[in-house]
């Protein structure tokens, strides 16, 4: 792209100095600084002329000269990045050298932050590697040890979601019918499974529908583990960890409901086809805007009363009633880390809720949520309907105050959304676990 006369106006005002990088006579690369003015009328750099006679740049050829900026700040970085790199041919003049650019490449941190400019640099960076795979006649490829990348294909510590219901449904149960441990443990790892088989599933299936791609503003909690879209690991291979880890997961579930009674076995089935079929064709629920629905069923009654049935063997009330606001609470975990990703969800037709719906709807959606939550946690507590010393989970909903305010200030700001996507799974996390001590408080005081 031939750089603009409003680009070239700009240099001066946006740099200091500029740097011509070109090869000399004997085909070594040389940069050298210089000072310049900028003549947008004509199109043209006028660079002066570099002192002495034996480094030059050569006429009438491509040469490179790039203008940049960086702002040190110590002990955090840097800031104020930007750079505008052109090339051109250059004409000696007398005193200068007048430099006439063709083409353009150029970043501003104030416009683009460095994590977006990474990500669009990816599928060059992809076929600069497929190149040089070529050429050398091997395979060139990016590479993480194998516990890093683990974890990040799998997204291990979103394994939260799966311990906070499964515990308390276990926690009802040791309030109302006893307590086993291994049958604990074992409900634990089979909930992981298929919570760990999803994540991966997801991201199979984000890839294939080109979502992944389309996604320039990762976060740490929000657009996929990106392991296939970085070439660390082949799609294959990842659709084969989901297979797996489904696979342990519904083996699992079969032996416990095999031991405690077969009622469990729907649940079961109903929890891991809702987990399959949130990404996966032809429902792809969370495109068609149920995503939120799905989240907090899975992740709210189902793990609960499921984990409370192989304590008890039967179903009741109060693990359906105590999981309602935790699977509320997970819900929205899911729905603001869908709002950075909402410009290319929307280009490949996943129609979730903040793409559907405006700013304030989504925001006001939040605080009516929220409250819905620990509105329910204090009526059922207080009522009886769960154990009184579970209101002291209350204590967790000031952590949604910096959430609704990030959501109000930075909703078009992806990564300064960051941190209170970080404080929405803390408020998910605190509020399971302070109902969990509730129960735990609950059975103590009996006790004694």
């Amino acid at each position: 792209m031939k750089p603009t006369a409003e680009l070239i106006a700009g240099l001066q005002e946006r740099f200091g100095h500029a740097v011509i990088a070109f090869v000399d006579e004997d085909g070594y690369p040389l940069s050298v600084a210089t000072e310049f003015r900028a003549d947008p009328g004509r199109g043209v750099v006028v660079l002066n002329a570099i002192a002495g006679d034996t480094v030059q740049p050569p006429e009438d050829e491509r040469v490179n000269v790039v203008f940049s900026h960086i702002r040190p700040q110590p002990g955090i970085g840097y800031d104020e990045r930007r750079y505008v790199s052109l090339w051109g041919a250059v004409r000696r003049t007398e005193g200068a050298l007048e430099f006439e650019p063709d083409r353009v490449q150029q970043w501003d941190e104030q416009e683009m932050s460095f994590f977006e400019f990474s990500e669009r640099g990816v599928p060059q960076a992809r076929r600069y590697l497929d190149q040089v795979s070529t050429e050398t006649g091997r395979t060139v490829k990016p590479r993480l040890s194998f516990g890093w990348l683990f974890l990040r294909a799998t997204r291990l510590p979103f394994l939260t979601a799966t311990f906070v219901p499964i515990l308390l449904g276990i926690a009802v149960a040791a309030w109302t019918n006893g307590f086993n441990w291994w049958l604990a443990l074992l409900t634990l790892l089979g909930g992981a499974c298929i919570h760990l088989g999803l994540n991966v599933a997801n991201d199979v299936f984000d890839t294939t529908s080109g979502a992944d791609e389309a996604n320039v503003n990762p976060t740490q909690f929000s657009g996929g583990s990106r392991v296939v879209l970085y070439g660390l690991i082949t799609l294959r291979t990842l659709a084969l960890l989901s297979l797996g880890f489904y696979a342990v997961g519904i083996a699992i579930g079969v032996g416990l409901a095999a031991m405690r009674g077969w009622d469990l076995l729907w649940l079961g089935v109903a929890g891991a086809l809702l987990s399959f079929f949130y990404t996966a064709p032809p429902l792809k629920l969370v495109h068609r805007g149920l995503g939120e629905i799905v989240v907090a069923l899975g992740f709210g009654p189902i793990m609960a009363l499921g984990a409370y049935f192989v304590q008890a063997r039967e179903y009741g009330l109060e693990p359906l009633l105590v999981s309602i606001p935790v699977g509320i609470l997970i819900a929205l975990v899911l729905y603001v880390n869908e709002v950075p990703d909402r410009p290319a969800d929307a280009a490949t037709g996943k129609r979730t809720l903040p793409v559907r719906f405006s700013k304030d709807t989504v925001v006001n959606g939040y605080i009516a949520a929220v409250a819905l939550a620990f509105g329910l946690i204090a009526v059922f507590a207080i009522s009886g309907l769960i154990v009184r010393p579970a209101i002291i989970a209350l204590a967790a909903a000031p952590l949604a105050l910096p959430v609704i305010r990030a959501l109000r200030e930075s909703y078009e700001q992806p990564y300064a959304l960051m941190p209170a996507m970080g404080k929405n799974i803390q408020l998910h996390l605190a509020t399971g676990m302070l109902l969990i001590l509730g129960y735990v408080v609950a059975l103590v005081a009996d006790a004694l």
